[in-house]
């Protein structure tokens, strides 16, 4: 039972394959420029580091129509409680901090 409640945060923290992050390189292309700057800088900036668990909450991110992705990346509104998960939190705030967010909101 033990063994079941270490293997799944551990599951969560797993470090992406290529394959993994090629096909959320996939599902993040974007309608909105602005949008596609932002997760490209996300990408830049943390790609060696993403988990299992960023790439859950980027995709809840990526179900959103793209103004209100932008709404929340540039700290516009905060996520609803549908979708603030710890997850998308998360990633949210890594998205915030590799875009150069606080510039534009200035």
């Amino acid at each position: 039972m033990s063994d079941t409640v270490i293997t799944a945060p551990t599951a969560a923290s797993e470090r992406l394959s290529e394959r993994e992050l090629s096909k959320l390189h996939w599902r993040c292309r974007r309608g909105l420029l602005e949008n596609d700057l932002f997760i490209q800088q996300f990408f830049k900036r943390f790609e060696p580091e993403l988990t299992q668990r960023h790439a859950q909450g980027l995709t809840a991110l990526m179900d959103l129509a793209d103004n209100d992705l932008l709404d929340l990346v540039l700290c516009r509104r905060e996520p609803d409680e549908t979708l603030a998960s710890a997850e998308v939190n998360e990633v949210l705030s890594m998205l915030r901090s590799s875009g150069g967010t606080p510039a534009l909101r200035a």
